[in-house]
């Protein structure tokens, strides 16, 4: 009985191990996509979404579709050519007075090319990896979010921030 529990208890053991390694390479694999250099903007030809209700663009790749833009004109979403499921994606919205109240207020991580400040938060899971920009200027909250599933997302990254610089507001 005694030789059981400690082949049990080594079995858990290799089990954590085997574990926690295959953790520590998922992260280096994210890491190493954080820091490609295969990106190349220049060798990207772009197309830039203006949203005249709320007076934001952002650029775009020319060859990725449009979704059907919101009705109430807040946003809009565009896809992949490739990957249907890999897509950007802004729209505002008018802030509230409750939101500003009850929403934690997250210290600025990120500056636009603009020079505006914002929260830029990055977000993987077993499914879905997402970069979401948010910039809130007088009463309007501004977002931008790039997605894609979590096994393609290292491809995007660099893509994605490279929008996520780019997004613009216009001063009013």
């Amino acid at each position: 009985m005694a030789t059981a529990n400690k082949i049990s208890s080594l079995g858990r053991r290799i089990y954590r191990f085997a574990a926690s390694v295959s953790g520590v390479i998922a992260l280096l694999i994210m890491l190493w996509g954080c820091t490609a250099n295969d990106f190349n903007a220049g060798a990207i030809a772009w197309k830039t979404y203006s949203n005249s209700r709320y007076g934001f663009e952002f650029p775009y790749p020319s060859n990725w579709t449009s979704l059907a833009a919101s009705e109430n004109g807040d946003g809009i979403a565009f896809i992949s050519p490739q990957d249907n499921s890999v897509e950007i994606r802004g729209w505002a919205s008018h802030q509230l007075l409750n939101d500003r109240e009850s929403v934690k207020k997250i210290k600025s991580n990120f500056q636009t090319a603009q020079g505006v400040s914002g929260v830029l938060i990055v977000e993987v899971d077993q499914l879905v990896g997402s970069m979401t920009l948010t910039l809130t200027q007088s009463q309007v909250k501004y977002y931008w979010q790039g997605r894609s599933k979590s096994q393609y997302f290292q491809d995007y990254y660099r893509l994605f921030y490279y929008i996520a610089q780019q997004y613009r507001i216009s001063k009013s």
